[in-house]
Order: C-alpha cells, then sequence, then structure tokens
C-alpha cells in the first residue's frame, strides 16, 4: 500500500518503518549520508519521498544542529552586479544543502542594520553581507555572538572577518590610464552619490593615475557625484558633463549600468561615442559587449566573488578555520565606446 503523502507529514518513525531501518539509521542519512551504504541511503531517501516527511529546521538547530538557512545582505538585488553575486552564493550553498535568504538594503545602513538583526533572530548559519555602513562594528559584534560573517565586495580592514574583494584601486587606475594613453586629460567620473569604499577605492586608483601622468587631479577630473536613481540616468549629469569647461573628453562610470544611460544620454543630444566623447563602464555586465557601440569596462569576476564568499562561510564551520582575505584581480576589456581624444580640444 502506498503511503498518501498528501495527508500529513511523515516523521522519522514513518520514514524508518517504510525503509525497513532503525530510526538512527534515518538520522544519519540526514546529518551523516557518506557513512550509510548507498543501497539503504536510497531506501531511505525514497521512504521520505512516500511518507512526505520533511525536516523540522526549528528543531534541528535546537538540537545543536547548524541551520540550513545563511542570509545574503546585498546593496540592490534587482541591480545585474549583485544578482551576478547572489547567484554565485546560491550555487555554492545549495550544492551543499543550504537555502539562501536575500534581501537587499537599498543603501540605507537602517534597513540593513533591521535585515541583520532579522537574520540573526532566525538563527541562520551565517550572514553574507555587502555592507552599506562604513562601520563595521554591528558585524564585527554579530560574529562574535555565534553568526558567521563574511563581506563581499567590501575590504575587511581591521577587522577579524573573512571578505572577498576586487582591487578596486587596480580597477580605476587601469581605465584612467587607458584614457590617458589615448590622449584624453579632462575626464569626468560619474559615480553618482554612492559613498561606497569600492566607489572611493576606484577613485584613488584614478588619482594615481593622473599623477603619475603628472597631471592636476582638481584640473584632470571632474568628479559628478549626482543621485543615481532607478531606471535611469538624470539628464542633469549629461548637462552637467557637457557645460564643464573645459568639456570633458571622457567619462568613466561607476558601472555598466550607469555607461548605458550615458550612451543613450549624449546620443540623444547629438554627442557621438567614441568620435566626440569616450565612456567607460565598470564590471563587464553581460550586456556590454553587445551595446552599440559596444562597451570598453573593467571587468570583474562578480560570480566568483560570491561563490568565494559561500566557500569562505562553509569553512567557517572548520575548527581549523582562519579569517581571511581573498583579493581578486580586475581586467581592462577595451571595446568601441573609446578612442583617441578629439584633436580639438
Amino acid at each position: 500500500m502506498v503511503e498518501d503523502s498528501s495527508a500529513r507529514r511523515g516523521g522519522m518513525r514513518d520514514v524508518a518503518r517504510v525503509a525497513g531501518v532503525s530510526i538512527s539509521t534515518v538520522a544519519n542519512v540526514l546529518s551523516r549520508p557518506a557513512i550509510v551504504a548507498p543501497e539503504t541511503r536510497r531506501r531511505v531517501q525514497e521512504a521520505m519521498a512516500r511518507v512526505g516527511y520533511v525536516r523540522n529546521g526549528p528543531a534541528r538547530v535546537l538540537r545543536g544542529v547548524p541551520s540550513a538557512i545563511v542570509g545574503s545582505v546585498l546593496l540592490d538585488l534587482a541591480n545585474p552586479f549583485y544578482a551576478q553575486v547572489n547567484r554565485g552564493i546560491e550555487d555554492r550553498l545549495t550544492d551543499q544543502g543550504c537555502l539562501v535568504l536575500a534581501g537587499s538594503t537599498d543603501l540605507d545602513a537602517a534597513k540593513e542594520r533591521r535585515l541583520l538583526g532579522l537574520l540573526e533572530e532566525q538563527a541562520v548559519r551565517g550572514v553574507i553581507v555587502a555592507p552599506i555602513d562604513p562601520d563595521l562594528t554591528r558585524l564585527q559584534e554579530l560574529s562574535r555572538r555565534g553568526t558567521p560573517v563574511v563581506l563581499v565586495d567590501h575590504p575587511r580592514g581591521r577587522t577579524d572577518l573573512c571578505c572577498v574583494t576586487v582591487d578596486d584601486v587596480l580597477g580605476g587606475r587601469l581605465a584612467a590610464e587607458h584614457l590617458l594613453a589615448l590622449g584624453h586629460r579632462r575626464i569626468a567620473y560619474l559615480s553618482g552619490s554612492v559613498n561606497a569604499v569600492s566607489v572611493k577605492q576606484r577613485r584613488a586608483g584614478m588619482f594615481q593615475a593622473l599623477a603619475a601622468a603628472g597631471l592636476d587631479s582638481d584640473k584632470a577630473l571632474l568628479d559628478v557625484r549626482m543621485p543615481i536613481e532607478p531606471p535611469e540616468l538624470p539628464p542633469q549629469a549629461i548637462e552637467m558633463i557637457l557645460n564643464a569647461s573645459p568639456r570633458p573628453t571622457a567619462v568613466l562610470c561607476v558601472n555598466d549600468t550607469v555607461a548605458l544611460d550615458v550612451l543613450r544620454g549624449l546620443e540623444s543630444v547629438g554627442v557621438r561615442v567614441p568620435a566626440d566623447m569616450s565612456v567607460v563602464g565598470y564590471d563587464d555586465l553581460q550586456f556590454a559587449a553587445r551595446l552599440s557601440p559596444s562597451l570598453t569596462t573593467v571587468a570583474q569576476p562578480i560570480y566568483q566573488l560570491g561563490y568565494a564568499a559561500a566557500d569562505l562561510l562553509l569553512d567557517e564551520a572548520r575548527s581549523d578555520h582562519t579569517h581571511r582575505e581573498v583579493l581578486f584581480q580586475p581586467s581592462l576589456v577595451v571595446r568601441a565606446s573609446t578612442a583617441v581624444a578629439p584633436a580639438d580640444r
């Protein structure tokens, strides 16, 4: 007789009875499957499906078994960059039987604190977070109270937290050096109003390149920090760049999405890219190569950021775990949106 799994959830006793094994064998299949013979493990798993067995997560946590839930707290999951980071997190953790509970802070430090508090209340296995709040004290305290924390796309500074990040100073320098090599001597950096560490580091990299070229950054760099709100760049940003004196001959954008808006905005007012204005993005999102013109950008290993962060979180359970920083290197991808600076400027 086949069990009716739609009527109720079966328990471990039901699974053991249908599979013809002891309850301890069922427990081993759930927590230590490697020690159970493959054929026995198969029978137990089939029995679970027949009786409708579902693990009781809260009860497992009370018994001292680590939660299967991991929090992913990122700046904006609607942003393709963070969506891809989260995909890397999901792929690594799902493979280990974990459920990723993801949320966006929307660049709001207060919302970040609320999300972290809610996750701690749920006794999650750990949290992977791209912090907006520059003060990492709360995250360090969260870790010390027993909830492992891994920073993603953010350096760990002086904390004893694990982190996965990209050398954004190098990224900013690569972008600026490319434009300088093309003869550009007046560059706009469209960073929006975001005060993230990565944005600051890219600016620092640009300053390094300008200084190495013997240029005064105050004269060579136009810093455009106008708020950038989805779904598109405000037209005032384009006006600020075009009305500046002297007018920049190139725009370096905080990410590829903003660069896409810049391409559209320049086209709408008759400014040709790259003949009149060169444009550089950051991230190398999937659409960057398909734009017209195709976008020169600084590539980051976005998926690998999330995957590596999840790896570090899983490693936190090891008794010999040591906190460390994983640093990826960006690379410049030259396409059709950059060219030699116009001779008349």
